[in-house]
Order: C-alpha cells, then structure tokens, then sequence
C-alpha cells in the first residue's frame, strides 16, 4: 500500500531520512519482475506455513498484487480450494486500521485507496495476517512502505500471529528501527523461514 509517510513524533529526523532512503533503493530493485518460480516457491512456503498453523475453515488474510509487488492470487486460489477463508484489505482513510473482506474467486474486485483493489465480500477477523514489505532484516523488522497501515492494523489484532513475506532479494543487512516498531516474529521468503 503506497501511501506518504507521517511519521511518529518520536523518531528522529535522521531515522525517517534513512527510512525513506531504503525505501527509495528497495523501490528501485522492484523494478525487475520478480521470476515466476521464485514467487511459486515463495506461496508454496506461504502456503505450507498456513496448514501448519491453521486448521481448514480459519480465515487467512493475504494482499492483492499491485505492479511490482508479490503476486498472491495463486496462493489465494489455493486456499480457497483448501478450504480457508481468504481474506484481502481493504485501505481506509489515513489513520485507521485496515479492514478486511472476504474473497472467493468469483468475488468482485473494487478499486480502493493508492490503486489497490478489494474485495466486495463481507468484512471478517483474520486468524492470520500475511504482511507485505518492501525490506527486511534476520531481526524480524520490516520495512513497509510508510503508511502505518500494517503497523496500526497488528496493534487492533492482539493474538493474531503476523507473518511477514516476500522475496529473498529484499533481505538488507538492518532496517533502520524507532521506538515504535515492532519485530515480525516470522518471514517467509522463497529460500528460508525466518523466526525470530
């Protein structure tokens, strides 16, 4: 979710300006499609990492792709098919927590904030929250793509195991850290799980 970035009073200007900094070189490595079997391997991790935690029936909270991104919808589809509920958000107003719909492969998809789509299901709880990222590090912490959405939709789920995902390319040495963030305690890419 592309958004700008109002950062919390308490970080530093040199924190917020080595943020945007990696997010700006992070942006610039997206620019190369990601290779069709790296993003298989990827969502048949992601998808293993599901059955091992969930029972068929939970509901499962993913992300529809924009340019450059990830591509889920493969994932998505076999879920369903598994029997999970899919679950895909929806982006409110700047400030507030994410909202979830429910997906079916025949579900309408209606544009949303910063050219994201959702779908036009009901709104629903995930169990567990698969969280999209530009960067991360062996630590656990993620960089988003400034927003804060992520950030204040985990904080409304206590209990809700959240999942960071994405390509083994985007792994960088440390991402620059504040007061308020918090490590993932797992991240998929398509070569390894991480746990922190």
């Amino acid at each position: 979710m592309a958004a700008p970035h109002n950062p919390p009073p308490s970080d530093p200007p040199a924190l917020v300006a080595a943020k945007a900094d990696l997010r700006e070189r992070l942006r610039a490595l997206r620019a190369a499609p990601p290779s069709p079997a790296a993003i298989a391997a990827l969502c048949r991790r992601m998808a293993a990492h599901v059955r091992a935690v969930l029972p068929p029936g939970a509901d499962v909270a993913a992300v529809w792709p924009l340019p450059g991104e990830v591509d889920l919808r493969g994932l998505c589809a076999g879920l369903h098919e598994g029997g999970y509920g899919v679950l895909l958000p929806e982006t409110p107003p700047r400030g507030l927590p994410l909202c979830f719909r429910r997906w079916r492969p025949d579900a309408e998809m209606r544009p949303g904030r910063f050219g994201t789509l959702y779908p036009d299901g009901a709104m629903a709880r995930p169990d567990l929250v698969f969280v999209p990222l530009l960067g991360f590090d062996r630590r656990g912490f993620r960089l988003g793509y400034g927003g804060g959405y992520y950030d204040r939709t985990l904080a409304e789920l206590p209990g809700v195991p959240a999942v960071g995902y994405g390509l083994s390319a985007q792994e960088v040495p440390a991402v620059p850290v504040g007061v308020y963030d918090v490590p993932l305690p797992v991240i998929l890419t398509e070569r390894d799980v991480i746990l922190v």
